[in-house]
């Protein structure tokens, strides 16, 4: 699903595939993206990966189990995030190398570096570069990040948090999505919109429309993780899972690993499908 409708083409704008305006994409144009460890640390369980080798062996089976995307936070051996390219490019090598082949996703957000104009250094300075980095708009610097990425030809993750009092339509206060509207860079090719939801509100999705014409991921954490999902298996837009976001399944066992999830996931937008193709 492609959020379509006002937004001037900049200088990098690229048309829309005429794809990208159908209800429900085939599943190559939506793949599910998992992330694998997120901001959690030891406290959440042995099963999120921390380490490069924990990493590696995650991604290939989240792979194999059927993700199409594969979102990382690097850590340095002490278990902290970071965007130092000693840290990053290491591990994007080994997990290339070791065969995981679908596109790689890297946070660049404030918990690997807390000041704008560092992570701007380190972006700049990354030696190995990930398919896509997730800029968070609710942090200060976003804009130029996200340029800084498009520039050396990362595509970019524009995540928006959005919840029912923030609004989806005109005189919404500012906030992250205002920032992403007044963003000039709108390239269906390298932006997409990931939509943090708080929960599964469909009339939150529909305010969406008029929004620029980029793909557009839907995602929720905890509690809103799994009914946030089949809401994007209903409305054709992107999906997300994985023990960075959740970590149980929808029945509320802890999941085991991040294939177990991305397993689940399938199960979930399989029957979301079948449901929504039923009521037409």
């Amino acid at each position: 699903m492609s959020v379509r409708g006002r937004g001037a083409a900049g200088p990098e704008q690229v048309p829309a595939p005429d794809r990208a305006a159908a209800s429900v994409p085939d599943r190559a144009s939506a793949p599910v993206l998992v992330s694998l460890n997120g901001g959690r640390g030891a406290a959440d369980g042995a099963a999120v990966p921390l380490s490069p080798p924990d990493v590696v062996e995650a991604a290939l089976a989240a792979v194999a189990a059927g993700a199409g995307e594969v979102l990382v936070h690097p850590r340095t051996p002490c278990g902290r995030e970071s965007l130092s390219p000693r840290v990053v490019g290491p591990l994007l090598e080994a997990m290339r190398g070791a065969g995981v082949f679908v596109p790689l996703s890297v946070s660049a957000g404030i918990g690997a570096e807390p000041d704008p104009a560092g992570r701007l250094e380190r972006v700049r300075s990354w030696t190995v570069l990930p398919d896509r980095a997730v800029v968070h708009f609710a942090e200060p610097g976003a804009e130029e990040l996200g340029r800084a990425l498009l520039a050396r030809g990362v595509a970019v993750d524009a995540v928006v948090p959005l919840r029912g009092e923030d609004g989806a339509g005109p005189g919404a206060e500012p906030g992250p999505l205002a920032r992403f509207l007044a963003w000039p860079v709108r390239d269906p090719g390298r932006v997409r919109l990931a939509v943090e939801l708080a929960a599964a509100d469909p009339a939150l999705v529909a305010g969406l429309r008029w929004l620029p014409p980029v793909p557009l991921l839907l995602f929720g954490r905890e509690a809103a993780a799994w009914p946030v999902l089949r809401l994007a298996a209903r409305c054709g837009a992107a999906a997300r899972t994985g023990l960075g976001d959740v970590l149980h399944l929808p029945d509320g066992r802890p999941a085991r690993s991040n294939a177990e999830l991305v397993e689940a996931a399938a199960r979930e937008i399989a029957a979301a499908g079948a449901t929504t193709a039923g009521s037409r």
